[in-house]
C-alpha cells in the first residue's frame, strides 16, 4: 500500500506553463511517477520539444497543447481537447506565470507603475488561474474527483526584502519583485482556499505549491543576498519542487486540501 501512494499511473495531469523553467521539471516529474502529462504552453516549439524529451527519458507519451490562457475560448478548447482524447482530467497543475512584453515597465518603481502593465501581468498570473480552474472544474465536478494545484509564491505570503535587490540582476538586467506579482500570488492563495471549500463536497482537492527562490540565471550578488535570508543558506534547485507536487497530485495527500505547501528552505520561518 505504502509503495503505491505516490504512484500516478493512469492519471491524466494537465500542467499549464509546462515548458517553462519550473514547468518542464514538473512535467518530467509527473511523467516519471506514471502520469499521462499534458504540456500546456503558449510556446508550441518548446512544448513539442519537451514532449519528445519526456518520451525519450520515461518512455511515456506526453501531449503538447498550445494555448493562450488569457483567452476563455482557447482555455475551453484546450480542456475539451484533453477530455476528448483521454476522457478525463485527474490533476490540474496551474503553473503558468506571465512574462511582460516590456521588462522596463515590469520592473518600474511602484510610484510609476502603469495600469496597463498591471493588467497585463494579472491577466496570466491570476485571471488565467480562474479561467483554467473554471474550465477544468466543469469536468471534475461530475466525476467527484480531482486534485488542483496552483503555483503561488513566497511573495504572496511575505513581502520581498528590498535590500536583496541592490546590485541584483537577472540575465544581465537589474531586477526587483513588483507589487503586481505579490498581489497576484496573494490572490492565487485566496482562490485556492475558496475553491478548496467550494469543491470539497465534490471530492476535489485544491492546494497551492509555493516555491521559494529558485536558481535560474540570477547574478552572484542576488544569490548571495537571497541565500543569507534563508535558514538552509542557499537558493532552491528546480528539482526540489517536484516532490511536493507529486505528493499533492497523488493519493498520498488524499486528506489535504486548502493548504499552501511552502518549499522555501525556511525563508518564511524567520
Amino acid at each position: 500500500m505504502a509503495s503505491t501512494r505516490f504512484d500516478l499511473t493512469g492519471k491524466v495531469a494537465v500542467v499549464t506553463g509546462g515548458a517553462g523553467i519550473l514547468g518542464r521539471r514538473f512535467c518530467r516529474g509527473l511523467a516519471e511517477h506514471g502520469a499521462q502529462v499534458v504540456i500546456v504552453d503558449i510556446n508550441e516549439e518548446h512544448a513539442t520539444r519537451l514532449a519528445a524529451d519526456i518520451a525519450r527519458r520515461s518512455g511515456r507519451h506526453a501531449l503538447p497543447i498550445t494555448c493562450d490562457l488569457r483567452d476563455p475560448a482557447e482555455v475551453r478548447r484546450m480542456v475539451d481537447a484533453v477530455v476528448a482524447k483521454y476522457g478525463r482530467i485527474d490533476v490540474l497543475h496551474s503553473n503558468a506565470a506571465g512574462k511582460s512584453s516590456d521588462p522596463a515597465a515590469f520592473f518600474a518603481p511602484f510610484e510609476e507603475y502603469s495600469l496597463a502593465q498591471w493588467r497585463e501581468i494579472m491577466a496570466i498570473d491570476l485571471d488565467a488561474m480562474f479561467l483554467v480552474a473554471q474550465a477544468v472544474g466543469r469536468h471534475m465536478v461530475p466525476r467527484k474527483s480531482g486534485s488542483v494545484i496552483h503555483t503561488a509564491s513566497i511573495y504572496g505570503v511575505v513581502a520581498p526584502d528590498q535590500r536583496i535587490y541592490e546590485g541584483s540582476e537577472y540575465e544581465g538586467r537589474p531586477i526587483n519583485t513588483p507589487a503586481v506579482y505579490a498581489a497576484a500570488k496573494a490572490g492565487v492563495l485566496g482562490l485556492t482556499r475558496y475553491l478548496a471549500a467550494y469543491w470539497a463536497p465534490h471530492g476535489i482537492r485544491v492546494n497551492a505549491l509555493t516555491p521559494g527562490g529558485v536558481e535560474s540565471g540570477q547574478n552572484e550578488t542576488f544569490q548571495q543576498r537571497y541565500s543569507q535570508r534563508v535558514p538552509l543558506g542557499r537558493m532552491a534547485r528546480p528539482s526540489e519542487m517536484i516532490g511536493a507536487l507529486v505528493w499533492l497530485a497523488s493519493d498520498a495527500s488524499s486528506y489535504v486540501t486548502g493548504q499552501n505547501i511552502v518549499v522555501d528552505g525556511g525563508l518564511t520561518a524567520w
